[in-house]
C-alpha cells in the first residue's frame, strides 16, 4: 500500500467491484519453507468476502484454513513519462490501482467449492458474451477428477488496503495531459481510470 493517505479510498463498495471487475488476484500466505504466493481467479461472494481456490498440492493449501492471508488483486497500471508535463523538470513516476485484502481463511466445503466453480464460470462466460460454455460439457468424469485436485477457500477480509495512485497529488490540466499521453500510447485502462477519478 503506497503511503500517501491522498491515493486511499475507504470505498468497500467501489473497491470491491473493482475486484469483482478484475476476477484474479495474488493470494501470499506463510509455508512451513516460507512465505509462498499463488495466482487464482476469485469472486466477491457477499461483503466482505473473497472466495478462491487453488490445486491441493499448492504449499499454500496445508496452513490456509483458519489462518490468515494477504490477496492482492491490481487494476490498470502504467508509466508515467514526465514527456506528458508542461514542465519536464520532474521524474518518471508509476500510476496504478491496487487493493490488497488481509483477513482469516475458511476452507470451503464441497458444496460450497462447487457452487464457486459455477459462479465462475458463469461470471466469466457471461463476459465473454456468444456461444457460452456450460460446465456440464466437461462430462462426470472430466469433472470430478479436476475436482478433486482444488480446495477452495474463502477469506473474510478484515482490512481492505487499496491504492488508487492516478496522479491525484498533480493539477487537473496535468492529469488531463497524462491522460491524453496514456490514451495515445495504448494505455486505454488507465487513461480511462484517470478521467474517471478526475470526474
Amino acid at each position: 500500500m503506497h503511503p500517501n493517505p491522498l491515493f486511499h479510498s475507504d470505498d468497500r463498495a467501489m473497491i470491491e467491484a473493482m475486484i469483482a471487475q478484475v476476477g484474479v488476484g495474488t493470494v501470499f500466505g506463510q509455508t512451513r519453507t516460507g512465505p509462498c504466493a499463488a495466482r487464482t481467479p476469485l469472486i466477491v461472494h457477499g461483503a466482505g468476502r473473497l472466495q478462491y481456490h487453488l490445486a491441493k498440492s499448492n504449499p499454500l493449501v496445508d496452513g490456509l484454513d483458519g489462518g490468515s492471508a494477504l490477496v492482492t488483486v491490481d487494476g490498470p497500471d502504467g508509466y508515467i513519462s514526465p514527456r506528458w508535463y508542461a514542465k519536464r523538470d520532474t521524474v518518471p513516476t508509476w500510476n496504478y490501482v491496487s487493493v490488497e485484502a488481509v483477513g482469516t481463511v475458511r476452507k470451503l466445503d464441497d458444496d460450497e467449492l462447487e457452487a464457486f466453480l459455477h459462479q465462475l464460470i458463469d461470471m466469466h462466460e457471461n463476459r465473454l458474451g456468444g456461444d457460452r460454455w456450460d460446465a456440464s460439457e466437461a462430462g462426470t468424469g472430466t469433472w470430478d477428477r479436476l475436482f478433486g485436485g482444488i480446495a477452495g477457500f474463502e477469506l473474510q477480509v478484515e482490512a481492505y488496503r487499496p491504492t488508487i495512485k492516478l496522479s491525484q497529488d498533480k493539477p487537473a490540466e496535468v492529469r488531463r495531459h497524462i491522460a491524453a499521453g496514456l490514451e495515445a500510447s495504448g494505455q486505454h485502462d488507465l487513461a480511462a481510470a484517470m478521467i474517471e477519478a478526475g470526474a
